[in-house]
């Protein structure tokens, strides 16, 4: 990140330090404020934004470390403390109490620079993750909560909270990955990996790797190590979608693996400990595929500690206008253009149809008009690209 631009506060009790911190400073184009004690920076920090602070430990009154403490309960900011008496325990004090570097006095000019170009770095990534965050919480946000649909929401924040797998069934499009990212992120492992393995899109001799893993040199393309997905979400949720298309062979390990709490990579010779919280997703009826003899009923108890059923669209019709509106400013802002008015004939006709393909066919109805209809969404519009 460049310093050009940037605002800084220097806080310290001598006069030629903070002008000569200033000079610095100002040299490389950031804004400088300055105060000379704890008390005086303090309210600056509640009135103000700062990019970093440089503080001095040692000062009159309210010192550094008191400093560091109260300014962090206002802004999350990276403090670079200063000190002429310096030490390792000072410095490890600093750091455990949240300062992002320390100095030692006399001041290094190729340091100081330094300790403020990380600082400000540090600061860029942490905003751009924030950025990405707030992104990927749009992209898996959870619109309408109505009738049928509602109560499948209500069951997946019950159940969040606890360690019960969750077996979750529904048509196509309907939204069943979203309930297990719901789940995940409200769980205690909210803050692991979430690991998805579409089981349908693996071919059968290919998902025990997926799943498992291998050794270097197990097969033929095996040239290293691979973790595979259960070892990836260890301490968070392995998400298993669309579960009955996985082989009956597959089914029996995920069984052991599931009843043991271990897996072993394919060409391994030692069983490794996973603790991942398993939530399954299936478009089929899993009972009749029992029947037929392509499910393993075994595993469906396993699997199914909890069930959630998420309804299709046209049970829960009443959400349409509220996922259209959502659909309409999601994509048209990732289209750069201001989201098109709808009539009112339009609406309705979409709160009627049949929606086989549910939600997702949805939103790409919704993206087709956006690209194809210029002005007003119309119904003529949309039995035309429907």
């Amino acid at each position: 990140m460049e310093m050009k631009g940037c605002r800084l506060l220097v806080v310290d009790d001598e006069a030629l330090i903070r002008s000569s911190l200033r000079e610095i400073f100002e040299y490389e184009g950031c804004v400088v404020e300055e105060a000379a004690d704890g008390k005086k920076a303090l309210a600056l920090l509640q009135k103000n934004a700062y990019s970093a602070v440089f503080c001095d430990i040692k000062m009159p009154g309210m010192d550094g470390m008191e400093l560091l403490e109260k300014a962090f309960a206002l802004q999350d900011i990276p403090f670079i403390m200063v000190s002429g008496h310096g030490d390792i325990e000072t410095a490890v004090d600093c750091i455990k109490k949240g300062a992002f570097d320390f100095i030692e006095k006399p001041l290094d000019l190729n340091r100081i620079l330094v300790a403020l170009k990380n600082a400000l770095d540090k600061e860029n990534l942490v905003a751009k993750t924030r950025h990405l965050q707030k992104q990927v919480d749009a992209r898996y946000r959870i619109v309408g909560s109505s009738g049928t649909f509602g109560q499948a929401l209500d069951m997946a924040d019950k159940v969040a909270p606890t360690d019960a797998r969750v077996l979750i069934t529904g048509e196509n499009g309907t939204g069943k990955e979203l309930i297990a990212r719901r789940i995940h992120q409200k769980s205690r492992v909210g803050n692991g990996a979430f690991v998805e393995v579409n089981c349908a899109a693996i071919p059968s001799e290919l998902i025990e790797s997926e799943l498992f893993g291998h050794e270097k040199g197990s097969f033929t393309s095996a040239v290293k190590q691979r973790k595979g997905s259960f070892e990836q979400a260890q301490d968070g949720t392995l998400f298993l979608d669309e579960i009955g298309d996985m082989s009956l062979a597959a089914q029996a390990k995920v069984l052991r693996a599931l009843q043991e709490r271990n897996i072993m990579r394919v060409g391994g010779e030692k069983p490794i400990s996973v603790n991942a919280r398993v939530i399954a997703a299936t478009n089929k009826d899993l009972q009749a595929e029992i029947a037929a003899g392509r499910f393993r009923e075994d595993l469906y108890h396993r699997l199914s500690v909890i069930v959630i059923k998420v309804p299709p669209l046209r049970e829960h019709s009443s959400d349409i206008p509220e996922l259209v509106s959502f659909f309409m400013e999601q994509l048209s802002s990732s289209m750069g253009r201001t989201a098109p008015a709808l009539s009112a004939d339009a609406l309705q006709y979409l709160s009627v149809q049949p929606w086989k393909g549910n939600i997702r066919q949805l939103r790409n109805l919704i993206e087709r008009l956006l690209i194809l209809c210029p002005g007003t969404i119309t119904k003529q519009e949309i039995e035309k690209y429907l």
